[in-house]
């Protein structure tokens, strides 16, 4: 791998050129999350000069995060497993907005590309007889959840990123995208700057993979890292490219409370598929009275029967803390708001009463340290504080099933930052199994409208780069306006209290006037000092990002007068039928500054396909 280091030279003041770095490439891939990874190493094995470019350090992504393991129906606990099943599952998870074509091809595909995992490398646990070991999720029908302890993501970065370097894949890590560059409708590259020195740098490249990761710093509470500012989502609508599902967003049921420090760190579903219950402050596990008639079939709605489940899995009723992650979070909500929550304005996570301390320390080391280190709590002695916290966007990019192209020709998109696969909830580990899906698909996509091109590429035009500079530099032009830091605190804020996890049409509304408000402020923000070093110019361009994002998401829920998955209106507390055959899809405006909305039928589902949902 060569490891790209930005140039390095004198101070810079704001305005001054510095040079200008370019590189060409066939696929350049923007992030280096599992789908990044996945992408450059499909892309390189086809052939593709491929590069990696990512804001932060190689392996530094949200996949980490993903703890308990990657959904696939491998059949090594449960036989009768198949992709029909799980199929049937990430569709009923969604609420049925999924695009079928992506759910069925992520569920057929999922088994092998874990397999391909190990074997690269992944070491994940096993079972008495040596298969992969399987574990229990919200939502999954039966235990399909490849692991490794509860630190699956970071060892699937581990086995992906160690690929890459072994490939030789080129990697400008700390290097942020501010800009896609085009020729006619037609990717032409991409413009950036290294975070380091501020230096500009230009990638010529016909094909750009955006695998960006998600929108959660836009929200005060939230399992994200300072890296997702929803970047992909806005380069792609400022490139042409439309998203969907804006308005789902997921608020994970279970992240810290306490202590402050680590407030929204999550709290790995796992704790839940191992015999974690959820309880209040009077000690009732309340789940019983959250079940909805669509999973009372399939869930146990009695103590009794859910510690019997526990004891001899043979019967597949579930516990309710193992419904869809929309269902628990909406229920802990409803009992902090009852005045039942902990002191900390949490509920309780407790394992300690259900399983013996070596099973919780070998089943759930990182949470065991996590919790012991970080709040000074020994789960496998007391529960846990947990709340729900910003976690994860279904919406974003909308693409092509089967080759993750979006509306622009050379622009792809996959994982967190696409749009369609998970409809209007995504249910726990098919995150990991999309990355890995869909990341080959896109890289071998993107390689392929490369190869296909031969010398006819489109070029970068000067004018474009001039304007990219500009729009970068634009922050140290003006002096004593505002901080954007006071800005971004102010748009987390106005996000978590009225586009949260419970909406109404007033809150929203006001929502919107805020983020326009908070656009005239942005416009006359200040950044002092030079570009070398300076996270508030770095800040301030990521502002451009998180404002139109957000208006997405707050326009989209404005506009879905119903409640379903990852979206709860409290004046429209109903799912309707009449919203469950659309898409609302969000496109830039002709001025640039702000997003038009309109509706769009769901892609019909074949009838061979329906008949899974008729008598099951």
């Amino acid at each position: 791998m060569s490891d790209r280091h930005p140039m390095t030279g004198n101070e810079m003041s704001g305005s001054e050129r510095g040079g200008l770095e370019r590189h060409s490439y066939d696929v350049v891939v923007i992030g280096a999350g599992g789908a990044g990874l996945r992408a450059a190493i499909a892309a390189h094995d086809a052939g593709a000069r491929t590069a990696i470019v990512c804001k932060s350090l190689l392996g530094k992504a949200h996949t980490v995060m993903a703890e308990g393991g990657i959904a696939a129906a491998m059949g090594n606990r449960w036989p009768e497993d198949n992709w029909e099943v799980h199929f049937r599952d990430t569709m009923r998870g969604g609420k049925m907005l999924n695009n079928w074509r992506m759910a069925q091809l992520h569920a057929q595909e999922a088994p092998e590309r874990v397999q391909e995992l190990e074997d690269w490398g992944a070491l994940f646990d096993r079972t008495e007889d040596g298969l992969i070991s399987q574990r229990d999720f919200g939502g999954h029908r039966y235990a399909r959840l490849a692991h490794v302890g509860d630190r699956t993501g970071l060892e699937m970065i581990r086995t992906l990123q160690q690929r890459a370097v072994a490939l030789g894949i080129d990697v400008f890590m700390e290097c942020t995208v501010t800009e896609l560059l085009k020729e006619g409708g037609s990717i032409s590259g991409a413009f950036g700057y290294w975070r380091e020195t501020g230096r500009f740098v230009v990638f010529d490249a016909p094909s750009v993979v955006l695998a960006t990761g998600g929108i959660g710093k836009s929200f005060k509470v939230t399992s994200n890292s300072w890296e997702y500012t929803g970047d992909g989502h806005a380069l792609a609508l400022r490139a042409g490219a439309s998203l969907i599902n804006m308005e789902f967003v997921q608020f994970h049921p279970t992240g810290m409370v306490w202590p402050p420090s680590v407030k929204g760190l999550l709290v790995t579903e796992s704790v839940r598929g191992d015999g974690g219950i959820l309880k209040n402050s009077e000690g009732k596990r309340f789940m019983f009275d959250y079940i909805p008639e669509f999973f009372k079939a399939e869930t146990a709605d009695t103590e009794e029967e859910a510690d019997r489940w526990y004891d001899d899995k043979k019967n597949n009723r579930r516990p309710p803390e193992l419904l869809p992650r929309d269902e628990v979070a909406r229920a802990i909500n409803s009992e902090i708001k009852a005045g039942r929550g902990t002191p900390h304005g949490g509920i309780y996570l407790d394992i300690a009463s259900r399983r013996s301390p070596e099973y919780i320390r070998k089943r759930l080391p990182s949470m065991y340290h996590q919790f012991k280190e970080l709040a000074d709590v020994d789960i496998t002695q007391e529960p846990m504080e947990i709340g729900p916290t910003c976690h994860y966007v279904m919406g974003g990019v909308e693409v092509d099933a089967d080759t993750e192209l979006s509306g622009v020709t050379g622009l792809y998109a996959v994982g967190e930052c696409s749009g369609g696969m998970h409809g209007s909830n995504r249910l726990g580990g098919n995150s990991l199994s999309d990355l890995l899906v869909f990341g080959r698909r896109a890289g071998e996509a993107a390689a392929s409208y490369a190869e296909g091109l031969g010398g006819q590429r489109p070029s970068v035009s000067e004018d474009d780069v001039k304007a990219a500079e500009q729009a970068a530099l634009a922050p140290f032009e003006s002096e004593g306006g505002e901080n954007p830091y006071s800005i971004q605190q102010d748009l987390q804020q106005s996000m978590n209290d009225l586009v949260g996890i419970i909406r109404t049409g007033q809150e929203l509304s006001r929502s919107l006037e805020e983020i326009e408000a908070f656009k005239g402020r942005a416009g006359k923000l200040s950044v002092e000092g030079h570009r070398q070093y300076n996270p508030g110019w770095h800040l301030a361009l990521d502002l451009r990002n998180m404002l139109l994002v957000s208006e997405c998401i707050a326009k989209a829920a404005l506009a879905r007068e119903e409640s379903r998955g990852g979206h709860t209106r409290d004046d429209f507390p109903m799912t309707s039928d009449s919203w469950g055959t659309k898409n609302l899809v969000l496109r830039l405006n002709a001025a640039g500054d702000g997003v038009d909305l309109a509706e769009q039928p769901l892609p019909v589902m074949p009838e061979d396909l329906q008949t899974y949902f008729e008598s099951k």
